[in-house]
């Protein structure tokens, strides 16, 4: 009877695969290569008159929104309501313009430039360099990597570190734009 039931099972499940295949238009059916990892975007637009201003065009809901071009990061709470914004020194290496989840936190750990840094938020990868904020423990600048040397960490003074720990937990939005 169990054996029966399962192959009735895997059938339908077969059938309702194919029929989902079968009604995929074509131009979606197919994975392309793209030289640009999020095709058509442009820059957020900006209020000139607000540089700090919240850019228009960066979600919805609570979220992180990380300006790869301006070097800033925006809380935003409920209702769009930016809780706090910050400068922040980029690393070595930008994440794609795109939507991600925090999707590992450190307390404290070093960094990949040498550094001890704490309240580590991390949220993606590229080319295998994990990307993610953190604040210094004694609050200096990135150490200058060498020449050719990619690192991931985006600091933050240790005051917007704490922040950042307090808002971005695990399964928290991250909306990078340029």
């Amino acid at each position: 009877m169990v054996t029966g039931l399962t192959a009735a099972a895997l059938v339908t499940i077969g059938v309702l695969g194919y029929q989902a295949a079968a009604t995929v238009p074509a131009e979606l059916g197919k994975p392309r290569a793209s030289a640009s990892p999020s095709p058509g975007l442009s820059k957020a637009p900006r209020d000139k008159r607000h540089p700090d201003a919240l850019p228009a065009g960066s979600g919805t809901g609570e979220r992180v929104v990380y300006s790869v071009d301006d070097d800033r990061v925006w809380l935003v709470g409920a209702g769009d309501r930016v809780r706090r914004t910050f400068g922040v020194t980029p690393s070595t290496v930008d994440p794609a313009p795109g939507t991600y989840a925090v999707t590992s936190r450190s307390n404290r750990i070093t960094g990949s430039d040498g550094i001890p840094v704490e309240h580590v938020v991390r949220f993606t990868s590229v080319d295998g360099v994990v990307i993610g904020f953190s604040a210094a423990v004694d609050d200096s600048a990135p150490a200058k990597a060498a020449q050719g040397v990619k690192t991931g960490g985006i600091r933050e003074s240790r005051a917007d570190g704490d922040a950042m720990w307090d808002f971005a937990t695990i399964g928290q939005k991250v909306v990078v734009i340029r």
